[in-house]
């Protein structure tokens, strides 16, 4: 059924699941860390704060390596031990990009970090240009720390703002203030990263488009390299689906979106997916694999792959909790799913990430990335495009504008037929 010319690129993720303190509206596999009253560390995972803790002071994240309260040699000995156990699906490939997220992946120190790049350096090849990019809080940047990291072979960061507005990050339960997040990047920028990526939300609670706009203008002036720009949305399971805080309305969050595209075009950085925007030559390599539909491994607790090989695609997923991730990484039980991916799940899914790009994919990638042949997705492509939501266009599969903004829209076009149904 499945035909693959050749092989996609490799990328690889390693989860790392613990922050200071979990935020309101997050639905990432994130726990607090915290301290019983004897002072040992629960690495089981804290609960999302309620509300009453949104706001309250900040804390300080711990800055020198090994004052974290996270157990980092256990949990680095698990992602080594998950990939040894995972390289017999990967034999001979070359990884392209690795990703540190999380969770707070700066929560750990540059000796933990050097040695986990290390050991993933000792167990797979690495492309010579690989992209190794590191999520980082602004509390924990000092110009040594964001140093070492360097040092140990971080060469992109992703440092997570939000906002510089105090009041709109105490809304959001942040523990950093606009002083802190200033700093983190030209912090980055002084331990010598000259690519780093600040991530920003707008749609915030009682947000206008001035202050959205005050946002981007402000990490502007910091010099990024890219941007990610996200609208805050209300997650089931979370303290802000539970007790909603007042967003703004569609019409103003349209206003806010088109004012933050404009104000980032005039200043170089193309909207290239649906919430990331770069300059010419800065764009994201990590998550373009992602979104065309590459192969990725997944490592740490909750973390996900895709995997390819001559039979078909497979998808993985690690157990969430961080101790019982702990109790059985390197072994079988540590997934918690493995499952071949049907043709028309490979279809949608390809179509899933392909969509988000705003200048798509050339038509052929679908056969080279999904195996499958075109004439599968043909008719839905025909249709999707009679409506106005794909451009014409027979060398490229890409989202118009009127697309984009209906961009579920666009994709539940290419939903499996029995999933199709039952969402009618």
């Amino acid at each position: 059924m499945f035909e693959f010319a050749a092989l996609p690129p490799l990328s690889l993720y390693a989860h790392f699941p613990w922050c200071v303190r979990k935020c309101p509206y997050c639905d990432f596999n994130s726990h607090a860390a915290r301290r019983d009253a004897h002072g040992r560390t629960n690495v089981a995972g804290g609960t999302t704060p309620g509300m009453e803790e949104v706001g309250q002071r900040r804390e300080r994240l711990p800055r020198m390596p090994g004052a974290t309260d996270v157990p980092e040699q256990q949990y680095v000995d698990a992602l080594l031990a998950d990939l040894e156990a995972d390289l017999p699906r990967v034999w001979g490939r070359r990884v392209q990009t690795i990703f540190m997220g999380g969770g707070t992946p700066s929560l750990f120190s540059p000796a933990a970090i050097d040695r986990f790049l290390a050991g993933v350096r000792a167990r797979l090849p690495l492309a010579p240009d690989a992209e190794i990019t590191l999520e980082a809080n602004p509390g924990t940047a000092d110009t040594e720390r964001f140093a070492a990291y360097r040092a140990a072979g971080v060469n992109r960061l992703s440092i997570g703002v939000q906002s510089f507005d105090n009041a709109k990050l105490a809304a959001l339960g942040r523990i950093h203030g606009r002083d802190e997040a200033l700093r983190a990047a030209e912090t980055a920028r002084a331990a010598g990263f000259d690519n780093f990526n600040l991530d920003l939300m707008y749609g915030l609670p009682d947000q206008n488009p001035d202050q959205a706009l005050a946002d981007v203008r402000t990490a502007l002036q910091l010099a990024p390299t890219h941007l990610s720009v996200y609208q805050l949305t209300l997650e089931p399971n979370t303290p802000f689906h539970a007790r909603p805080p007042v967003l703004p309305d569609d019409d103003t969050l349209a206003a806010m979106q088109e004012e933050i595209e404009s104000e980032l075009a005039a200043h170089g950085f193309g909207r290239y997916e649906v919430s990331a925007y770069a300059p010419a030559g800065r764009r994201c390599r990590h998550n373009r694999n992602y979104w065309e539909f590459g192969d990725y491994l997944g490592i740490g607790a909750g973390a996900h792959a895709k995997l390819t090989d001559a039979g078909g695609i497979t998808r993985l997923a690690r157990r969430k909790q961080p101790q019982d991730y702990l109790a059985h990484a390197g072994t079988p039980a540590a997934l918690a799913e493995e499952r071949r991916l049907t043709a028309e799940d490979a279809a949608f899914e390809f179509m899933l990430n392909a969509l988000r790009l705003v200048d798509g994919v050339p038509r052929s990638l679908f056969a080279g990335r999904a195996g499958l042949p075109f004439l599968r997705i043909s008719e839905r492509v025909r249709r999707a495009t009679d409506r106005g939501l794909l451009a014409d266009d027979h060398e490229a599969l890409r989202p118009t504008a009127l697309g984009r903004r209906f961009l579920n829209d666009l994709i539940g076009m290419f939903l499996p037929a029995e999933a199709s149904q039952a969402a009618r």
